[in-house]
């Protein structure tokens, strides 16, 4: 497009009409005389319009192109005229003219994947626990995100921000930041170290061991879930065999506020066992 401007700006802009119709000898020098430009019209458009030249814009709106691939896309069968008709670029007969592979399949020899041996193994019953330190909590109590009087279960450290919102099989109560707990307070966990149930028993309070199976975890941290589709709250799931000896109670649900005392016997258990 621009060739085709500069090509009719030069052939328009022969500076002189009278030049036009005389014959110019051939001097053994040339000299070019430079005229200063006069404006000598408007033309309806708006453009200026210069003695001997031709007023015209090398860019115009109507020109803007988008920057798009020129090479269209080669459409295959379409003809022998085409170049990709009949065959397609697939050549004659053969497993590659007629479809697509298994993948995998390298014609018969072992496949890759068989012949890398096998190494280490992936553990069904592993559970995947969210930590949580008591230097976190007694920050976000001392800023007054917590109630330190009442029951901190894992709905309450989800809502205020202490643990992330993917709680895959619990929370695990660390013991980091220890030494900032100086009150009674008593939490709901899944899991907890033996220095973080030392500290917060130190202080007067108590922590619990509960079970909550997956849906049981969705009741927990989303009640309303279960108001918006009109279903009730299921009953709290019993842990498996291979947990009992871990855990103390089974979850209680809706999310609880108010601790439950530990029995004599429990005490007694816990003490054994640890």
């Amino acid at each position: 497009m621009l060739r085709r401007r500069l090509a009719s700006l030069v052939s328009s802009s022969i500076l002189i009409p009278s030049l036009r119709t005389k014959t110019i000898p051939q001097p053994q020098s040339l000299q070019f005389v430079q005229r200063p430009l006069r404006i000598s019209s408007v033309n309806h458009n708006g453009h200026l319009g210069f003695d001997g030249f031709r007023a015209y814009s090398l860019l115009s709106l109507n020109d803007l192109r988008d920057k798009v691939p020129r090479k269209q896309k080669t459409r295959k069968g379409r003809g022998i005229g085409s170049g990709k008709g009949k065959t397609a670029g697939r050549g004659h007969k053969g497993q590659k003219a007629r479809g697509s592979g298994k993948l995998g399949f390298e014609g018969g020899q072992t496949p890759l994947r068989r012949r890398l041996p096998k190494r280490g193994f992936k553990n069904p019953f592993s559970l995947t626990f969210q930590p949580v330190g008591l230097g976190k909590i007694a920050k976000l109590i001392n800023s007054g995100k917590i109630d330190s009087s009442e029951l901190i279960t894992m709905k309450t450290l989800k809502d205020t921000g202490a643990i992330g919102k993917q709680i895959k099989d619990g929370v695990r109560l660390m013991g980091r930041g220890a030494e900032q707990i100086n009150w009674p307070i008593h939490l709901e966990v899944s899991r907890v170290t033996f220095r973080a149930k030392e500290a917060v028993e130190a202080a007067g309070g108590s922590v619990r061991r509960v079970y909550y199976n997956k849906l049981g975890f969705r009741a927990l941290l989303k009640p309303e879930w279960f108001e918006k589709k009109g279903r009730l709250l299921p009953k709290a799931a019993r842990p498996p065999p291979k947990q009992r000896d871990k855990v103390d109670s089974i979850g209680r649900l809706p999310a609880p506020t108010k601790p439950i005392p530990f029995s004599v016997d429990e005490d007694i258990s816990s003490s054994s066992s640890a």
